[in-house]
Order: structure tokens, then C-alpha cells, then sequence
């Protein structure tokens, strides 16, 4: 399906199922064919499932325009309201996780029911008091270090049917990582610990235990910044939890969503 912001750019998403809404945001570089073990499961279970290739990821359009992270929890409360979806439980893994946070300092939460942050801290930037920042990045090697390959996210395999989509997907829409260079700066620029802090939806962090980008120590830290917060650590994880471990993925996913009920 396709929706067109109020800035022109063209907006790929599946629609699937009903019931309640969970929103789907992958990572930087990433497409929404990584979900391909989750959307499935979650739509048996009877919960309607948007899934959205951001700007400049997937099928949607590549483009100069936007290229910050309110641009893109502006693309989503655009096509969220075009939806009328309300409700929604927002489920996102790095960056995607990053913009539901933009999109609850810029609208609050009163149509968000709970979020799912999968494997990313809500700091980038290590500093004084803050270690779990995004590999060895400070504001002293900021914003060189992300100019440099990002190196492999996983810790294992993918799992073999969700890379089978994901490469097919990779070969009909490549990822410009030079175009999107301006988002990923501005992304591991920015502070939402305070919108944990104000968050009173329940909040659930699944962190990969063997993640190259983040110490999963973080997940506990940053689950009791908000009122309702809990952790979860899939050990033989890497970044890309739900589609390198998405059995254990999917098993704590639906134990969180039942708790919702």
C-alpha cells in the first residue's frame, strides 16, 4: 500500500489483519521484510499489523527531503491519522524504536496504548554517566565514527526464510546509506530518556545479548526510567533479535501483548 506525506514523499506499508494495532518500524538500512517471522504470528493472533518502510528504506521513495528523525514520526502520525488507527501498540528495532520515541515527545501518548523498543538505547552518545551508548561513539569521535562501515549487526544467522525476503527485497530496492548519511546523524544525536521518564504506557525493551552496537545492560537501566518498563535480554541475539532468534523473539512478543489484554 501507499500513502503520500504532506511533503510529497511516497510511503510503502502492508495492512494486515484486525483488532488492535501494532505499528511496525524497522532500523536504519533496514525494509520491513525483516519482520517476516513476526507479521504472521501477530495477525493468527488477532492484532492488526501496519508494517512501514520508512523514507529513503525500502520500497518507499529515496529522497533529500526529511532526512531527520521528526520527519519521520511525522510520516507516521500522518499515516496513522489517515488510518484512523488509535490504540496502537508501536513495535520498533533501532532507528524505528528512536522515531516512535520523536513521535512521543511531538504528540504525547494518548493514542499509544504501549511500546516495544527492540534493541535500542534511547542515548547514542556515551558520556559521564551514561555508558551504553552506540559502540565506541562520545562526542569526541561524533559524528566521524558514524561515517565508517557499521560493520555487522547480528551475532548469528539470520533466520533463513526472513533473509530469503529481506536479500530479494535488498536487490529490488538497494539501501543508499550516503543519501541517508544526515538521518543517522541526526538520530544518534539526540536524548529521549526524558520521554521515558514522562512515559505511563507500558513499555517493553527486548534487548539482543550479544548485540554489536549496544552493552545490553542498558535495556534494565533504561526500562526503569519509565513508569512501567521491563527488560528482556535474548542471549544468542545480536541487533537484529526478531529475525535472528524469532522463535524466542515471538515467545516473550505475545507474552507482553497478553498482558495488554
Amino acid at each position: 500500500m501507499n500513502f503520500k506525506t504532506n511533503d510529497g514523499v511516497n510511503i510503502v506499508y502492508d495492512d494486515q489483519g484486525s483488532g488492535t494495532p501494532i505499528v511496525i518500524l524497522t532500523g536504519i538500512g533496514g525494509s520491513r521484510k525483516i519482520w517476516a517471522a513476526q507479521v504472521p504470528v501477530l495477525v493468527a493472533a488477532g492484532y492488526r499489523v501496519i508494517n512501514i518502510d520508512a523514507r529513503n528504506q525500502g520500497a518507499s521513495d529515496q529522497t533529500v527531503q526529511g532526512r531527520r528523525i521528526t520527519r519521520h514520526a511525522m510520516d507516521v502520525a500522518e499515516l496513522l491519522a489517515a488510518l484512523k488507527v488509535d490504540q496502537a501498540i508501536l513495535l520498533g528495532n533501532s532507528l524505528g524504536a528512536a522515531t516512535f520515541f520523536a513521535y512521543l515527545s511531538l504528540f504525547g501518548e494518548a493514542h499509544v496504548k504501549a511500546v516495544i523498543d527492540v534493541d535500542q538505547s534511547p542515548k547514542m552518545v556515551a558520556e559521564a554517566g551514561w555508558p551504553y551508548g552506540f559502540k565506541q561513539l562520545t562526542w569526541d569521535n561524533f559524528p566521524q565514527l558514524l561515517a565508517e562501515p557499521m560493520g555487522k549487526s547480528t551475532a548469528g544467522r539470520i533466520d533463513d526464510g526472513v533473509y530469503a525476503q529481506i536479500h530479494a527485497e535488498k536487490q529490488t530496492h538497494p539501501y543508499d546509506a550516503a543519501l541517508n548519511y544526515p538521518l543517522m546523524i541526526d538520530h544518534a544525536a539526540q536524548d529521549w530518556r526524558d520521554v521515558l521518564l514522562h512515559l505511563q504506557a507500558p513499555f517493553l525493551i527486548i534487548a539482543g545479548g550479544k548485540s554489536p552496537f549496544f552493552n545490553p545492560e542498558f535495556a534494565a537501566i533504561a526500562a526503569k526510567l519509565a513508569h512501567h518498563g521491563t527488560a528482556k535480554i535474548v542471549p544468542d541475539a545480536g541487533h537484529i533479535v526478531m529475525a535472528e532468534q524469532p522463535a524466542q523473539f515471538n515467545q516473550i512478543l505475545l507474552a507482553f501483548l497478553k498482558t495488554l489484554d
